[in-house]
């Protein structure tokens, strides 16, 4: 398949192959030139398969190192310390090649070929994506089956799939931008519940689930950290999150560091915030504890 890939796109377009990968699940055929339009690539699919339903014949045979005939062979050169005779795959017509792997003796055997489009490669050159044979048929077989389980869920045909995805990704979006909105709200509110007591406490620590980063500095802003020291974390509370430790400047370069190792995490902070990662925010409690203890003795216990 790539010996006949590679012939007829240097026959049309004079796209040379300057390497190629046969993986597992697909294969890549590096071209040198920087583009292939659609048309192209739509072209050499159809020409590659004409050539298949026409039962080309593919022979192998052997010449010796010195034959004048090597010179009309397409490869990439003998090694230096080669010795004996020179494999040569013919495609009847198309192609004449050296290589020394197995081949078929008819591209009827080939099947079918799918070229299934282009990537970027290296500088001015592109990777040429393409199936063969029974691979061409399990790859059907798997977008068949993604279509089906697409078609159950979003209740309509298949040509109207991309409109119903197109439209539930804008409600996602409208979803997301009020809940956005929602939060900004809860957190002006929080920090307002906070400050109406008679009698505010040097601590705040707060854990919201549904939060994020914007949510904890909003109420870090609105409550002010001047006096009072603020833990706020956000996310799962047995697992990952993040974390703002907000308050008086010193404190903060002090206790920071401190949040975050006891968290398991990471993180930085500038002008009375310390903010990050965590993995570990089960261990929120201590956490509390440390700051309880600053504030009751004016340094944690070590």
């Amino acid at each position: 398949g790539q010996h006949l890939i590679t012939a007829i796109a240097e026959q049309m377009f004079g796209f040379k192959t300057t390497s190629w990968e046969l993986g597992r699940q697909r294969s890549v055929i590096e071209l040198d030139t920087p583009s292939m339009t659609a048309e192209q690539v739509e072209a050499l699919e159809r020409s590659v398969n004409e050539k298949i339903r026409e039962r080309v014949p593919v022979m192998v045979r052997e010449l010796a190192a010195d034959d004048p005939e090597i010179e009309t062979v397409r490869s990439r050169g003998l090694p230096d310390d080669h010795a004996g005779p020179v494999r040569v795959v013919d495609i009847e017509g198309i192609d004449s090649n050296m290589c020394c792997g197995t081949h078929v003796s008819n591209l009827s055997d080939l099947q079918v070929i799918k070229l299934l489009g282009t990537e970027k490669g290296k500088k001015n050159k592109i990777n040429l994506v393409f199936l063969a044979g029974n691979r061409v048929l399990k790859s059907v077989e798997q977008s068949h089956s993604t279509e089906k389980a697409l078609t159950s869920l979003l209740k309509n045909g298949p040509g109207e799939h991309v409109e119903a995805v197109k439209r539930l990704q804008s409600s996602v979006k409208l979803l997301q931008k009020n809940n956005l909105n929602l939060l900004r709200d809860i957190a002006v509110l929080i920090a307002r519940d906070f400050k109406s007591k008679p009698v505010q406490s040097q601590l705040f620590v707060l854990h919201r689930k549904e939060g994020d980063s914007e949510f904890m500095n909003i109420i870090a802003n609105e409550i002010g950290t001047e006096e009072t020291l603020l833990f706020l974390t956000v996310g799962d509370e047995k697992e990952a999150g993040l974390f703002l430790l907000a308050g008086p400047v010193e404190a903060v370069e002090n206790l920071g560091p401190r949040v975050a190792e006891l968290l398991g995490g990471k993180g930085a902070g500038k002008r009375g915030r310390f903010q990050g990662k965590a993995t570990k925010m089960s261990r929120r409690g201590e956490v509390q504890a440390l700051l309880q203890e600053f504030i009751t003795h004016g340094s944690p216990e070590a």
